[in-house]
């Protein structure tokens, strides 16, 4: 069952990004497919994250295109260790997130499972993937609920903070520098 969708624009380059959550017999499964220039190269990536029904992550998967070499990764989270294609990666036992680094998508998953209130701050590393290179790695992020409905954030190793603002439906629909969600019926 489709829970809420969404279609974002990418406000750094040509682009975008459609994404839906619905609830499956597991628990929450993100789905969606972006579409957008990255390095000067066309990017087509298709990306399916899959998780509990307290939104931990379970698995995800990755498949498309940059430029001219296909991108397939998979990913899993299985009793507390993290593979990347089948194969351990080791220091990131202590996170239970994935970001994906492509999308706005998976910053819903964290959002979801802290469930913070007003004022409230909190660290969620994540297993972060970052397709340009295929590696699986640590990203320390910061969540902070300024009000209902925006979040400060910021991904210091990254050099990014900003206000996220969300939707309704609880997709964050402005990202500030990178993606803004498209008005309804646009």
């Amino acid at each position: 069952m489709i829970v809420a969708s969404i279609l974002w624009r990418r406000l750094d380059a040509p682009g975008h990004d459609a994404c839906r959550v619905e609830r499956d017999g597991f628990g929450w499964r993100l789905e969606g497919t972006a579409v957008f220039l990255l390095g000067g190269e066309p990017a087509n990536l298709s990306y399916r994250v899959s998780c509990d029904a307290g939104w931990k992550t379970a698995s995800g998967r990755v498949h498309g295109a940059i430029g001219e070499r296909p991108v397939e990764h998979f990913v899993a989270r299985e009793e507390g260790r993290w593979r990347l294609d089948g194969e351990a990666v080791a220091g990131l036992d202590h996170v239970e997130d994935l970001d994906l680094s492509f999308t706005p998508a998976t910053n819903l998953l964290q959002i979801k499972r802290a469930d913070l209130p007003i004022g409230k701050a909190v660290r969620l590393p994540a297993a972060w993937l970052n397709v340009e290179t295929g590696a699986l790695t640590a990203l320390e992020q910061i969540y902070e609920r300024r009000s209902e409905g925006a979040f400060y954030y910021c991904a210091p190793e990254l050099g990014y903070e900003g206000l996220l603002e969300l939707a309704p439906n609880g997709f964050v629909r402005r990202y500030p520098g990178l993606w803004e969600a498209e008005p309804p019926g646009a």
